[in-house]
Formats: structure tokens, C-alpha cells, sequence
């Protein structure tokens, strides 16, 4: 394999300079890590199949309006994408209280939401990525009104498009993590959308099959990262 310049390498990607200064390869890889690091392994073939899932969701965004950095996959572990400057801001949309928002609010797991709840948190490990509202975003410069505003229609859509895709696989969306960036003076989505990004619940037995099941020494991981592509690719 040629040499590569190997631009960032974070917890589960690695992103690699290309020929063109405006594309960069994304490398996706079997590492596990949660609670801001402190716990780490494996998942074998995780790379794999985080990368065919945010392929499929990302063209399938982009035909529904969203857009997105994606422009195609290379390989098993590869895709291509637009080069973006990374807007430091997380949004989590959540549907059902689950994770964090149970622990920190007292509510319990499993309990459906009325209407889905919008989070930001700041994108900053030292930190461990805190909660931020829309006015320390605007007054620290990591976003402006427009964008904000921007982020915010877009994370509520791509809720209503993919709660409608997986539940039509017979699996609820819990609640999912996205991320921004800038192209070119507008905004679009980012990063991945996977198990490891997204919280999933199997419809019929509420069985987790997205990351929690390593966060939570659950067992089975590697069997419900393969459930989802094997229902995703249907």
C-alpha cells in the first residue's frame, strides 16, 4: 500500500490526505472506546460495517435533501469525502430517554418522548464534551445564529427520515449523535452515522444492538453490529 499523510487519527476513524487537497479518505477501525476513553477494545469487523452503514445512510440523506460530506465508498474500510472544517459542536437528538439523559435527569430508560429533544454538546476530550446551549456557542465563536439554526432543521429532519427507515426494519431509533461542518459557507452533515453513533432497540424484543452492548459488557457486540447491516441492507 502507498504511502499515505495521515491528516487525524481519532477512536474509531483515520482520516488520510488524497491527491485532491478538497478529498480526504476516512478509515474506519475495529477500536472500541467509551466514557470518553476510559474504557477501550475491540469489536471485530466493526470498521467494516460502520463503514457500509454510513455509506447507505449518507446517500440516503442526500436523496431526501440533506447534504452531506459523503461522496463514495472505496473499499470495506474506506470512504471518500469533501474535505470540511468540523464545526465543534455535537447535536444529540434523542426519542427515548436512555444513556446519559436517564442518569444526569433521573428518567427512566425506555420512557418515549413526546416530541424528540435537541442537545449540544461541545466537542472537547479534556472537557469530557459538556453540554452547551445555543448562547455559549455564539458567545465562545463555534457557531454563528445562521448555522445554529441551520444545524438544528437538519438534525430534526434527518430524525424524521431515518426513524422512518429503521422502523420499517423493525428497529426504534433511540436517540443519535451528530456532527457539522463547513463547505464552501454552508453547513453540512459529517462524521458517521452507526452503531457506534446511534442508539438502536430491536422493535420486537427491545434488545440493544448498537454499542451499548460494549459500553455495558452486554455481550454479543459484534452480533448486533452484524444485525443492523444485515437489516439495513435489505
Amino acid at each position: 500500500m502507498e504511502n499515505r499523510e495521515l491528516l487525524y487519527e481519532g477512536k474509531a476513524k483515520k482520516i488520510f490526505a488524497t491527491k485532491d487537497p478538497e478529498v480526504v479518505t476516512i478509515e474506519y477501525k475495529d477500536d472500541a472506546t467509551a466514557f470518553n476513553g476510559q474504557k477501550k477494545g475491540t469489536i471485530t469487523g466493526k470498521g467494516v460495517i460502520n463503514n457500509k452503514i454510513s455509506a447507505l445512510l449518507f446517500t440516503l440523506l442526500e436523496e431526501q435533501g440533506i447534504p452531506t460530506h459523503f461522496m463514495e465508498r472505496i473499499s470495506d474500510r474506506e470512504s471518500l469525502v469533501k474535505r470540511v472544517e468540523i464545526i465543534p459542536l455535537e447535536v444529540i437528538i434523542r426519542n427515548v430517554a436512555a444513556g446519559s439523559f436517564s442518569k444526569r435527569y433521573g428518567v427512566e430508560e425506555g420512557r418515549v418522548f413526546e416530541f424528540p429533544t435537541f442537545e449540544f454538546s461541545y466537542k472537547d476530550d479534556s472537557l469530557g464534551d459538556p453540554l452547551i446551549n445555543d448562547s455559549h456557542a455564539l458567545v465562545m465563536g463555534l457557531a454563528t445564529e445562521t448555522e445554529i439554526a441551520q444545524i438544528r432543521a437538519y438534525a430534526y429532519a434527518v430524525n424524521d427520515i431515518l426513524k422512518d427507515f429503521f422502523g420499517k426494519r423493525g428497529i426504534d431509533l433511540i436517540d443519535f449523535k451528530l456532527e457539522f461542518g463547513r463547505l464552501e459557507g454552508r453547513v453540512v452533515l459529517a462524521d458517521e452515522i452507526s452503531p457506534d453513533t446511534c442508539r438502536f432497540w430491536d422493535r420486537a424484543t427491545g434488545k440493544k444492538l448498537d454499542k451499548d452492548r460494549f459500553r455495558q459488557d452486554l455481550g454479543e457486540i459484534e452480533d448486533a453490529y452484524e444485525e443492523i447491516i444485515s437489516r439495513v441492507e435489505k
